[in-house]
C-alpha cells in the first residue's frame, strides 16, 4: 500500500475541496445574507488541513496501485463529507448537531437528497447555494475532475478512475488517455447543467433558482431552495424542463459524448441499455397514470398524468424530486415506485440504484436459465448491443444483485432495531441505498425527526449505494490489507 502517496492525493484533493468554499461565500457577499463568516473558516480550516497533509510527502512520485485507488475515493468521500459539513456547523442561521451537519453533507455529496433541514424559504442564499453545489460537485464525482490534473502531480489516475467510475463496465474509456476521458466529462456535465440553467431559467425561475436546480438535475441530487422543491413553482413548464434533463442525465454519459462528436441522436437510439430504460419507464407510466385517473385524486386527468409521470422519472433516476408529493398516494404506487427506483439510470450516469444495464442483464440470465430448462444441451449467450457479455461480468452482476439486496435488508433491520417502524425503516434503506432522499413515512418530506443512530446507519448507506458497494466492503476484508 503507498500510503505516502495515498496522504499525497488525499492533500490535493481537500486543497482542490478548499476552494469550492469561496464560491458561496461570494453569495453571500451578493446578497448581503449575514453568512460569510461560516464559510471564510471552512474555506481556511480545509485549506490548512489539505496543506498539512501535502506538504510531508509532496516529493513522493510513486504510482497508485489498483488497491490504492480503492482505499483513496472511501477515504475522500469520507473526508470530503467531514470537511463538507463545516459550514453547516458553523453557521448561526440554523443549529445543527454534528451527526445533522454530517447527514447533510455526506446527502450532498452523495446526490441522494434526503434532508434534516427544515422551513429552507427562511434560510441564507448563501446555504441554499451551498447544497446544490455539494450535489454538483458529487454528481460527476470531484475524483474524477481531480483526475484530469493528477499527470502534472506526478501521480497516475487509472486506478482512481477504476474505482469512482461507476458502473459494471469500467474498462472502457472514452477517449485513449485517461486524463482527456476526466475532462470530456466534465465538458459534457459542465455543457448540460449550462443548459439546464437556461431551460429553468426560461420556464420562469429566477436566475439563483435556475442555478441551484440546474445543479441538482444535472447531478440528479433532489435538493432543492423551497420545502415544497419544485412543487412551489407550480409549473408545468418547471416541471417539464426538470423531466427533460432527469431523463438526460440519467443516460450513460458516453453516449452524451458520442452524441456530441457524431452531431447526431443515433448513439442513444442504437443503445440496447437506454432503449430498455425507456421501455420500463413507459411501462410504469401508464399503471401509474392509469391508477392515478381511476382515483380521482387530482382535479383533472391532465393533471394526473402530468404529477404521475413527473414523480415516476424522478423516483426511478433517483433524483428526488417532488411536486405534489407521492408518498400520500393510495395502494400500492408509493410501493412501486420505491422499487423501482432499484433500478436507477443508466450505467455511466449520475444516478444511483443498481443500474439498468445489470437489471438487464439480470432478465437475460433468468430467460436464459428458463430456455435451458426446455433445451439443456443448447450453447447459449446472453448479448446487449450486438455483444457477447462474458461469463465474467455476469458472474459479478449476479454477485453485485445479491449483495445489494442483502445490504438493503440488513440496512432496513438496523433502522428498525434503531427505534423506526418497518415501512419507515425499509424505505428510508431504499432511499438512502439508491441515493434516491424520499422515502414513505417519517421520511417522506426529510430526515429531521429520526434519531442519531439511524442517520448515521443511512449515511453509511448512502455512501455504500454512491460507490457501488464493492468499493467500500472490499476495505472490510482481510485480503485487501495483506501485501
Amino acid at each position: 500500500m503507498q500510503y505516502q502517496t495515498v496522504l499525497k492525493i488525499l492533500g490535493v484533493l481537500l486543497i482542490i475541496f478548499s476552494v469550492t468554499h469561496l464560491t458561496p461565500l461570494l453569495v453571500s457577499l451578493i446578497y448581503s445574507d449575514g453568512n460569510s463568516v461560516p464559510f471564510m473558516v471552512s474555506f481556511s480550516v480545509t485549506l490548512l488541513t489539505g496543506l498539512m497533509m501535502w506538504a510531508p510527502v509532496r516529493r513522493s512520485k510513486r504510482d497508485l496501485r489498483y488497491r490504492d485507488g480503492f482505499l483513496v475515493v472511501v477515504l475522500f468521500w469520507t473526508v470530503l463529507a467531514t470537511f463538507g459539513a463545516l459550514p453547516f456547523l458553523f453557521s448561526s442561521h440554523h443549529s445543527l448537531s454534528v451527526t445533522d451537519a454530517f447527514f447533510e453533507s455526506m446527502s450532498g455529496l452523495t446526490t441522494t437528497g434526503g434532508t434534516i433541514l427544515t422551513n429552507l424559504d427562511t434560510l441564507p442564499q448563501s446555504t441554499l447555494y451551498y447544497r446544490q453545489q455539494l450535489q454538483w460537485l458529487g454528481g460527476m464525482g470531484i475524483v474524477v475532475l481531480a483526475v484530469a490534473i493528477m499527470p502534472m502531480l506526478g501521480i497516475g489516475g487509472m486506478q482512481l478512475y477504476r474505482a469512482e467510475t461507476p458502473g459494471p463496465m469500467k474498462d472502457s474509456k472514452l477517449t485513449p488517455r485517461i486524463t482527456e476521458s476526466a475532462k470530456a466529462l466534465w465538458y459534457i456535465y459542465l455543457g448540460l447543467t449550462i443548459m439546464c440553467v437556461l431551460a429553468y431559467w426560461a420556464a420562469g425561475m429566477s436566475l439563483f433558482d435556475a442555478i441551484c436546480h440546474a445543479f441538482s438535475t444535472v447531478a440528479i441530487g433532489g435538493f432543492s431552495t423551497h420545502d415544497a422543491s419544485l412543487g412551489y413553482f407550480d409549473s408545468a413548464a418547471i416541471e417539464t424542463v426538470a423531466m427533460l434533463f432527469m431523463l438526460i442525465a440519467s443516460a450513460n454519459f458516453s453516449l452524451h459524448f458520442l452524441a456530441w462528436r457524431h452531431k447526431s441522436i443515433l448513439p442513444y437510439l442504437r443503445d440496447s441499455e437506454y432503449r430498455f430504460f425507456l421501455v420500463i419507464l413507459m411501462l410504469a407510466a401508464i399503471i401509474v397514470i392509469a391508477a392515478l385517473m381511476s382515483q380521482d385524486l387530482y382535479s383533472s386527468n391532465a393533471i394526473a398524468a402530468r404529477q404521475g409521470l413527473f414523480h415516476l422519472i424522478s423516483v426511478v433516476t433517483t433524483t428526488g424530486f417532488t411536486s405534489s408529493g407521492f408518498a400520500w398516494w393510495p395502494g400500492a404506487l408509493p410501493v412501486l415506485l420505491i422499487l423501482l427506483s432499484f433500478m436507477g439510470g443508466c450505467a455511466g450516469s449520475t444516478a444511483g440504484g443498481m443500474k439498468v444495464m445489470r437489471i438487464q442483464l439480470m432478465y437475460k440470465q433468468g430467460r436464459k436459465e428458463i430456455v435451458r430448462l426446455v433445451h439443456p444441451n443448447a450453447v447459449l449467450s446472453i448479448k446487449t448491443g450486438g455483444q457477447v457479455i462474458s461469463d465474467k461480468v455476469i458472474s459479478g452482476v449476479t454477485a453485485f444483485f445479491s449483495m445489494y439486496i442483502l445490504c438493503f435488508a440488513f440496512t432496513g433491520f438496523a433502522l428498525s432495531a434503531a427505534g423506526l417502524d418497518w415501512i419507515t425503516a425499509f424505505s428510508a434503506a431504499a432511499a438512502c441505498l439508491n441515493n434516491l432522499g424520499p422515502g414513505l413515512a417519517e421520511v417522506a418530506n426529510n430526515y429531521a425527526e429520526i434519531n442519531d443512530t439511524a442517520k448515521w446507519i443511512l449515511s453509511f448507506a448512502m455512501l455504500l449505494g454512491r460507490l457501488e458497494l464493492f468499493t467500500l466492503l472490499v476495505l472490510f476484508t482481510t485480503t485487501f490489507w495483506r501485501d
